[in-house]
């Protein structure tokens, strides 16, 4: 459906190096990805916005000297600034919206060379593990139409699936980008907690609980992307501690040496999970021992009901906040003709919580990054499945799903049970595409690591994918 070209046999690093030695221009691989967006995104559902004129004047006005100079690159349609361009973040309350400011990270990624061509699909605000949206409408699978991209970074996860990009961003606050790494057949990094900044409007989302980075299909692209993006921003409150020996990008192509690693198939609620996905974990859990890895199992003694309690206690009140002060500068009731129903839910729910409620959700959350530091006092890494099943079919976690909030949200938490863990306690964590459902959908397995150790993740997901490379197993439709 793509065709072929520079974009098909090279990472977004390998595209640069063709720029930097003249073989391809700036102009030919961004019309190239415009032709294959035109080819795809029909079928798949992941543009949010075109802005392709804004990056042929990037390329006319001059591209800085970066790492990925020349590269076309998107971003998520989500709190991703550009000034004077519209973002929507997935929702009808913010049509036709233009930031009177460029983010922070936006501006890394120019300063790195990439081209800034437009924006991927989101659920509404990054509400769901599904990117499905009434503005925007389903973001489908490349490996079947009629299952999920997953979420909230679905639409980033597609186009890099379909072959339009090599690597796109995309954010997480419980998983929104490994559960579309997984979904899609991708790599997906969620750094730690201060190290991809967030600003110029606030310097951390729903309390810390969100950050950005990538979706990729190699390991070293992920890993040059966060070298050109992360770092302490004005008015960072915290930030995450520098890689030890060398760039990230350095440590892909180092061995880990011999890790201990904990294998998790139970999540902490004890809900099901489907076969499949614990035998991915399993599998994965053998190819790391013949790697030289000493693997058991073992997980940190977490409740679940109490951290559950705890991201509602902080995203509700934070959506409240944002969406009713939002409403009161359009001078508008909130309501079904401009947010979901689950939006919707939030805010009301939002609303219920106490001061003292926030206070307590933040001691929880507090103790839980306590006790995963302890127990990795033992154990370098965690093992788990990614999610507790193949991709779902559409339509049964988005936001406007024909149940109450509360049915939602059981859905919703019982397919992503192992992901919200890193985002409570800041760890990194990564989805690797190492499996395979007996349907021909990807299963991705789910690595956390210490606080600050992304360097030790690139390490281990370098040796990963020279052990079970996965970069031409593609979608067959795309």
């Amino acid at each position: 459906m793509t065709g072929s070209g520079p974009i098909d046999s090279h990472d977004a690093i390998g595209l640069a190096e063709l720029v930097r030695t003249r073989a391809v221009s700036p102009t030919e691989l961004l019309d190239d990805a415009i032709r294959r967006v035109e080819a795809t995104n029909p079928a798949f559902n992941f543009m949010a916005q075109e802005h392709y004129d804004f990056a042929r004047r990037a390329i006319g006005q001059g591209l800085p000297e970066g790492p990925f100079t020349g590269v076309p690159w998107l971003l998520k349609d989500l709190h991703t600034y550009i000034e004077g361009e519209v973002t929507e973040n997935g929702s009808r309350l913010y049509r036709d919206y233009r930031a009177p400011v460029t983010s922070e990270l936006v501006r890394r990624y120019q300063q790195a060379g990439f081209v800034i061509f437009g924006k991927t699909t989101t659920p509404e605000f990054g509400l769901t593990g599904t990117t499905e949206s009434t503005l925007y409408g389903a973001t489908r699978n490349p490996w079947n139409t009629g299952h999920i991209a997953g979420g909230s970074s679905g639409g980033a996860a597609a186009a890099v699936a379909a072959g339009v990009i090599p690597a796109a961003h995309a954010s997480d606050g419980g998983g929104s980008i490994r559960i579309p790494a997984s979904c899609c057949g991708l790599f997906g990094m969620k750094p730690s907690r201060g190290r991809v900044p967030m600003g110029p409007l606030r310097t951390e989302g729903w309390g810390g609980l969100s950050t950005n980075h990538a979706i990729t299909r190699s390991v070293r692209d992920s890993a040059a992307i966060l070298d050109a993006s992360w770092g302490l921003e004005p008015g960072s409150r915290y930030g995450a501690p520098p890689p030890e020996g060398g760039t990230y990008l350095e440590q892909v192509t180092r061995e880990p040496g011999q890790l201990r690693v904990a294998l998790m198939t139970d999540p902490f609620g004890h809900s099901p999970v489907d076969p499949q996905c614990v035998e991915a974990a399993r599998a994965a859990a053998r190819l790391c021992e013949s790697l030289g890895h000493v693997v058991e199992e073992a997980a940190p003694v977490i409740d679940a009901a109490q951290l559950g309690f705890a991201s509602f206690a902080i995203m509700g009140p934070s959506m409240a906040v944002d969406l009713l002060d939002r409403a009161r500068l359009l001078g508008i009731e909130l309501g079904p003709d401009v947010l979901e129903p689950i939006t919707l839910g939030f805010v009301q729910y939002g609303q219920s919580f106490s001061g003292m409620d926030f206070a307590r959700a933040n001691s929880i959350l507090q103790s839980a990054a306590i006790t995963m530091g302890q127990f990795m006092q033992d154990y370098d890494v965690i093992l788990t499945p990614t999610v507790a099943a193949p991709p779902l079919e559409l339509g049964q976690i988005s936001l406007t799903p024909g149940v109450d909030f509360e049915t939602w949200g059981q859905r919703a938490a019982v397919f992503t049970p192992f992901t919200q863990i890193a985002n409570h306690t800041g760890q990194p964590a990564m989805s690797v595409p190492l499996a395979m459902s007996d349907a021909g959908l990807p299963i991705g397995v789910h690595f956390i690591g210490r606080y600050g150790a992304e360097d030790l993740l690139f390490r281990l997901a370098g040796q990963l994918e020279r052990a079970a490379p996965w970069h031409d197993r593609r979608p067959p439709i795309a």
